[in-house]
């Protein structure tokens, strides 16, 4: 189960936003602002202030709270108080309320419990969500807004009831004051959460943006689409051709896949995985009584199915049987006609209307034909959150580097005990090692991989295996912690490695590894190294360490979390002109072919890292692009993030 927590001051947004998110998503909300109105509400009704009277009223009467986003309601028990609570008498009383301790430790349980019935997900809106409430949540998300939006915000949810705008700020403010002073649980943004300002964002705006972070964080669940058929049909040399790479095993001989195997693929914008089956047969023995079962589950999984048929040997019997089963399942089902390879192949393949699940759809999966009109039809169909099993939230983190440079022995310190095998011989680990480790106050999800010893072009066999898994490992994390050697010279594999992960776009540390070998002459020589071949990634955070030792691996954490906040970093707009406009006011682009190209606008187009484009009249120098990003950095601070700075030329509507 996912747990987004949105803590912020009131009037920022917390409650509209978090009922789309939830509202989108298929998920669960809870309002735990409410949960203090209602008890706040209590306390009114029995004219008493004092936690021992209203715990007794709610021991008799438990609040409930309804959790559908799009009609979420709140009651004492049978008595459904949702606008009742929202009145100026309770908001004036419920911050007084809330701050009883005994009041809080109720509630708190309370909240648990709600959060604990969610099936796949829930939003959960409040002032101490990600600090008390939900430690642990995936996505913590502090909302604020300046007082001046706040009130008017408020003001329109008061109507009839609102006092003026001066009154509404005030009343605000005085809660700002005691819910950010109060001793237990005030209102204050976990150390780990985003920081996002709604002042100048709209409602569609601000869902936006924490939409980005669990995408980028891989908490929605992507769509599903299972391929199903007999044996031989031709459905794993289908996925190959929807992921553009031969990874499903293909032979002549029927029943080469067995069991489900999954893989991720994009299309038009839209990224979803497609499962590979071992062929459905209606009478199966043997292994293919386990294969049959586990495409029948795949239809269960799935939010799209795609039927392969064998055009050249038509509909059979069995498929007929199969299709009844489709049916059962009541999913979008798409019938695929492979093997047609050609016009006269397709006249023939329309004979599969007889099978009764509409329009066939005609591919050749060998030689690409329709694939890319099938991959529409797809898209078209599948879902915006899937059913796919999302990640933990964790942060994902990749050790990288040379082998034999330390990295399982680095994660061994983290750890604190033995996860993975450490030898001095080179290029023990093969395989990624995938562990979960708190240190520094958080729980971390590294993944140890394998040394990269030259260009995954170069390597062969066990080698080659492991240098893809490896860049496969560094494609799924959101930090790369390039651990180098510290007591050798800095090697062109090293920079190799470090010029892999900027490429990628990831967030970096370097860690300088086995600091306790560095005498005074190599710290003098290292330093030298680093001036001259890590210029290029002087934003990257630094990091040094003795990992068999222990020694400074307190660092890291703090080092993870810095290159991480900036990869995810967004600049207003509003700033981010302003600062374009001073930079190109104060050192204009150069002139080329005669003109100087007038810069317009600049936006910041994504994070993961950030992407800012740039709207010209014409062509800029590559050499002014960089200087453009230092500028940023100088300005924005960046540290441990690649920054990616394009130009979109306006008039010709094309980007370099």
């Amino acid at each position: 189960m996912i747990v987004v927590a949105l803590d912020g001051p009131s009037g920022s947004g917390k409650s509209s936003t978090s009922k789309e998110i939830a509202i989108r998503a298929g998920w669960n909300y809870l309002d735990t602002g409410a949960l203090y109105r209602a008890v706040t509400f209590i306390a009114l009704s029995i004219n008493s202030e004092k936690a021992e009277d209203i715990l007794n009223k709610l021991a008799l009467q438990p609040i409930t709270f309804n959790s559908d986003p799009r009609d979420p309601k709140i009651f004492i028990g049978d008595l459904d108080i949702t606008e009742e609570i929202r009145s100026h008498d309770v908001t004036e009383k419920v911050s007084i309320v809330s701050a009883l301790p005994e009041v809080r430790a109720e509630l708190l349980q309370l909240q648990r419990k709600i959060i604990s019935k969610a099936d796949r997900g829930i939003v959960v809106e409040g002032r101490d969500i990600g600090t008390v409430v939900c430690p642990d949540a995936a996505l913590k998300v502090f909302l604020t807004a300046d007082i001046a939006a706040r009130a008017q915000r408020r003001d329109a949810e008061l109507a009839a009831e609102s006092k003026g705008l001066d009154s509404v700020g005030a009343s605000l403010s005085a809660r700002d004051e005691i819910d950010s002073t109060r001793k237990v649980s005030p209102l204050a943004p976990a150390f780990d959460a985003v920081h996002i300002d709604s002042t100048e964002l709209n409602l569609t705006e601000t869902v936006d943006r924490i939409w980005e972070l669990l995408s980028e964080r891989s908490l929605l669940g992507l769509p599903i689409v299972a391929i199903l058929g007999r044996p031989n049909v031709g459905k794993s040399t289908l996925i190959n051709r929807f992921i553009g790479r031969r990874e499903a095993i293909v032979e002549d001989t029927p029943g080469v896949t067995r069991d489900r195997v999954q893989y991720e693929c994009e299309w038009g914008g839209r990224r979803f995985i497609i499962m590979d089956t071992g062929g459905w047969e209606s009478k199966p023995d043997g292994i293919s009584v386990q294969v049959s079962a586990s495409a029948e589950l795949a239809m269960q999984e799935a939010d799209v199915l795609c039927f392969v048929v064998d055009a050249q040997v038509g509909a059979l019997d069995e498929d007929d049987i199969l299709v009844q089963e489709l049916r059962k399942a009541k999913k979008p089902t798409l019938l695929v006609a492979n093997k047609v390879d050609g016009d006269n192949d397709e006249s023939d393949a329309h004979a599969l209307w007889n099978i009764g699940l509409g329009e066939p759809h005609f591919v050749s999966a060998l030689h690409g034909r329709g694939s890319g009109d099938l991959l529409d039809a797809i898209v078209t169909l599948i879902p915006e959150v899937g059913a796919a099993q999302v990640q933990d939230g964790y942060r994902r983190i990749a050790l990288i580097g040379r082998p034999n440079v330390g990295k399982s022995s680095l994660l061994n310190a983290l750890a604190g005990e033995n996860r993975s095998i450490v030898d001095d011989v080179a290029g023990t680990t093969r395989d990624p090692v995938d562990e979960l480790i708190e240190f520094g106050g958080s729980i971390w999800r590294f993944v140890d991989t394998a040394g990269l010893k030259k260009r995954a072009n170069q390597a062969s066999g066990t080698d080659y295996y492991a240098t893809l898994r490896t860049q496969t490992a560094l494609e799924r994390c959101e930090c790369a912690v390039v651990v180098l050697d510290a007591s050798v010279p800095i090697s062109e594999q090293d920079l190799r490695i470090i010029t892999m992960v900027e490429e990628a776009g990831k967030a970096m540390v370097i860690v300088m590894n086995k600091w306790d070998l560095v005498d005074e002459d190599r710290r003098d020589q290292l330093d030298k190294e680093i001036d001259r071949h890590l210029d290029q990634v002087e934003w990257a955070q630094r990091v040094n360490v003795a990992a068999k030792t222990g020694w400074h691996r307190d660092r890291l954490a703090p080092a993870l979390r810095t290159a991480i906040d900036s990869w995810e970093r967004r600049v207003p707009t509003s700033k981010l002109n302003s600062f374009l406009g001073a930079l190109i006011g104060a050192t204009p682009p150069p002139v080329r072919g005669g003109k100087q190209p007038k810069v317009y606008y600049a936006t910041q187009a994504g994070i993961a890292p950030p992407k800012f484009v740039i709207f010209s009249s014409g062509w800029i120098e590559a050499s002014y692009r960089r200087f453009i990003e230092r500028r940023l950095r100088e300005e924005f601070k960046f540290p441990g993030t690649p920054v990616q700075v394009a130009i979109r030329v306006k008039e010709r509507d094309k980007e370099q």
